[in-house]
């Protein structure tokens, strides 16, 4: 018995010591640690100072953090539960987001030090409190013209009493047509987006933060189906059906300054009137590198490349309502594979024998040979049809596939073509030979894909699957 005894007190220790949520709670909020986070990251995030933070976790040991960790963050008075961490979508705005996760306006700006509730860009890391059996509410609604809470309420089975309620309002009668509202009865979920005009399901981009150099996927669900359009940044956007959804692909300029730009979509409704939504979408840096590289001088007459660079522009503008390419892209080479030169590098060009500077970037990537015994064969890396083959003073021997739906592959500086324009090709199939034709240092194969009329990172495509 006493064994039994002395055995039950040792398991409620050791319970009482490793209930590390519990004893989290006691001292303030938890955050759990993100990856790449570091603690002076974590207390500048929250104001606090290192001290702090060290004072109130005393078994940290700051040079070893790990994704998934628990921090107690000291200094939130008013605020518990779990601190995470959610990357804010398309559509979502500071009521909304209070609404769904019933958490207040105030403690929001406060975690995130917003001043503003236009701060709030899609892509930003946005942190919210959580508690223990809090629901998040999905289920989304709007009253129509001359519709009140109480007929919207029997809609989804509810009260206008819990829906004012829980939606922050005055009073029952304090309601808006096509503002969204949020119920905490079961219905159409749709997903996490919200703050929509009522003529959109759903709308989204993708991936989030857009970074330099990346291809962002918008989709958009309308209701009945009506035509959707829009713009990002400055470009306008071309949806495209796809099963219950539409959708659109646009590249980010590698060049683009960080910061904040608009996205916004617009549907048209069959009696030819407009919903439109805009928000402001985060573009972070890709870090690129910068080298500098000789050439000759006659490579860098703006007379010269500015003319082929607006060819060029102009064949890949064309937008193909027809989609030829399946699954992600392949390699265009044969391997074993060298990778000479990565996209996004900034390039400063020397003209040789001369005091020409011009500063560029990289708008591809470069395949260069491993060893002589490796094949010269060049592959289209997807399905589509050539519209360009010939020779140009920059790019040297060139072909241009148009994969559809606004995208294109560039094959630059081959030693000869074995496509001609208006053939289609199968992805994998042999279209040229890497050469040194062209503004080159050496052999190899500059491989490029325009979105929509950008040059995109091409190793994105061969990571993922893009509709």
């Amino acid at each position: 018995m006493r064994k039994f005894i002395s055995l039950f007190l040792l398991l409620a220790v050791v319970s009482i010591f490793t209930s590390q949520p519990a004893l989290a709670q006691a001292g303030g909020p938890v955050y759990i640690v993100q990856p790449g986070d570091t603690l002076s990251f974590i207390a500048s995030r929250f104001n606090v100072t290192l001290e702090q933070i060290l004072a109130a976790n005393p078994t940290i040991d700051p040079n070893f953090l790990s994704a998934g960790q628990q921090i107690v963050i000291p200094g939130l008075e008013g605020i518990t539960g779990i601190l995470e961490t959610e990357i804010i979508p398309f559509g979502e705005t500071l009521r909304s987001l209070s609404r769904r996760t019933q958490v207040s306006d105030e403690q929001m700006k406060k975690l995130n030090r917003l001043i503003s509730p236009t701060e709030l860009y899609v892509g930003v890391s946005l942190i919210v409190p959580v508690q223990e059996g809090q629901n998040t509410l999905s289920t989304r609604l709007s009253a129509s013209v001359g519709e009140s809470l109480f007929e919207l309420a029997i809609k989804q089975g509810s009260n206008p009493w819990t829906l004012a309620s829980v939606n922050k309002l005055g009073g029952t009668w304090n309601t808006i047509p096509g503002d969204v509202l949020y119920s905490p009865t079961a219905g159409n979920e749709g997903n996490a987006v919200t703050g929509l005009p009522s003529a959109f399901l759903s709308a989204s981009i993708s991936p989030l933060p857009m970074t330099q150099g990346s291809t962002e996927v918008i989709r958009v669900i309308t209701q009945g189906n009506v035509p959707a359009s829009g713009m990002l940044i400055d470009n306008a956007l071309h949806f495209f059906p796809a099963n219950d959804e539409q959708i659109a692909l646009q590249g980010v300029h590698a060049l683009l300054e960080p910061g904040v730009y608009p996205l916004r979509v617009e549907a048209t409704l069959s009696d030819g009137s407009k919903q439109s939504f805009e928000q402001m979408v985060l573009v972070t840096s890709g870090d690129y590198q910068e080298i500098t590289i000789s050439v000759s001088p006659e490579y860098l007459d703006p007379a010269v490349t500015e003319p082929e660079l607006q060819q060029i522009v102009g064949i890949v503008s064309n937008v193909s309502q027809d989609k030829y390419w399946q699954d992600t892209f392949q390699i265009p080479v044969a391997l074993p594979y060298c990778i000479k030169d990565w996209f996004g590098i900034r390039r400063t060009y020397l003209g040789i024998g001369s005091d020409i500077t011009t500063n560029g970037w990289h708008s591809g990537v470069d395949y260069g040979i491993c060893s002589e015994s490796n094949p010269y064969d060049i592959y289209a890396p997807a399905a589509g049809k050539v519209v360009f083959s010939g020779p140009l003073t920059i790019r040297g021997n060139a072909t241009i596939i148009n994969h559809g739906w606004g995208v294109y592959s560039g094959m630059w500086h081959q030693k000869e073509s074995l496509v001609v324009a208006g053939q289609d090709v199968t992805a994998g199939q042999l279209v040229g030979q890497i050469g040194d034709t062209g503004r080159v240092t050496g052999p190899h194969l500059h491989w490029e894909v325009w979105v929509n009329g950008i040059q995109v990172n091409p190793l994105d495509w061969l990571d993922q699957d893009y509709p």
